[in-house]
């Protein structure tokens, strides 16, 4: 007697079929997904999740908070103005260096308006007297490159002066004397010349660029800020689900 019973793999072979096309739906929409993603929020991913910190070398948030602003601050005014406390700020199209620096700082939600503020209240001593204050002014104060170098000296940022390129990293801020008495701020790059010198995004006068002048000037001030998983994530949040 011939039985009616199919054996499972040519009953089962539509059905296998549908189920083979699903999941290979569902492959290629995860593949998608993940594609869709930037390197970068890949590797802030990552580094997150092995619980490391914030490798300079291959992450450049600071970098990228300022670059940001290329374009879009096209002039410099060094002229006092009153702004808001905390987070105050002049007009983004304008401003001068150390702007680029507190910009980009407070793109990863630190102010360094307050933070030097609040420094300058509890160690006025310890900062340079050379515009005659008697008392914190949060509407200049952080605005001033050597208040900025001795907020970062202080925080314990400071690294060795060198004229070797090898030796300034990505994020790294550094500060130059250009002569009469005048400082100039800005943030190392993550890109080189060339002849691999590290670029500078900063204002010199010209609105905010990305320039070839880390060593054209001499420089009093070289720092590493540290940074937190936690700042930078805040600072770049995820894209919203679809």
């Amino acid at each position: 007697m011939r039985s009616n019973k199919v054996n499972g793999p040519k009953a089962g072979g539509p059905r296998l079929l549908v189920m083979r096309t699903r999941r290979a739906a569902r492959i290629a929409q995860f593949c998608r997904s993940i594609m869709s993603m930037s390197t970068r929020r890949i590797l802030l991913a990552g580094i997150a999740f092995l619980g490391l910190g914030c490798a300079m070398g291959d992450v450049a948030p600071l970098v990228e908070k300022g670059r940001e602003q290329i374009g879009v601050t096209t002039g410099y005014d060094p002229a006092y103005r009153k702004i808001g406390y905390p987070a105050g700020d002049v007009s983004m199209q304008t401003g001068v260096c150390s702007d680029v620096v507190v910009r980009a700082f407070r793109g990863l939600k630190i102010d360094l308006q307050k933070e030097v503020h609040d420094d300058m209240a509890k160690a006025f001593d310890q900062y340079p007297r050379k515009w005659g204050l008697k008392r914190p002014d949060a509407n200049i104060d952080h605005r001033r490159v050597p208040n900025l170098m001795t907020y970062f000296e202080r925080k314990g940022w400071s690294v060795a002066l060198s004229k070797q390129a090898t030796d300034f990293h990505a994020d790294d801020v550094v500060a130059w004397d250009l002569g009469g008495g005048v400082t100039h701020i800005g943030i190392v790059s993550d890109r080189r010349s060339a002849v691999g010198t590290p670029l500078v995004v900063h204002n010199i006068g010209r609105g905010v660029q990305e320039a070839d002048i880390l060593f054209a000037y001499k420089i009093i001030g070289h720092y590493r800020p540290q940074f937190s998983i936690q700042q930078i994530g805040a600072a770049n949040p995820p894209p919203p689900h679809r």
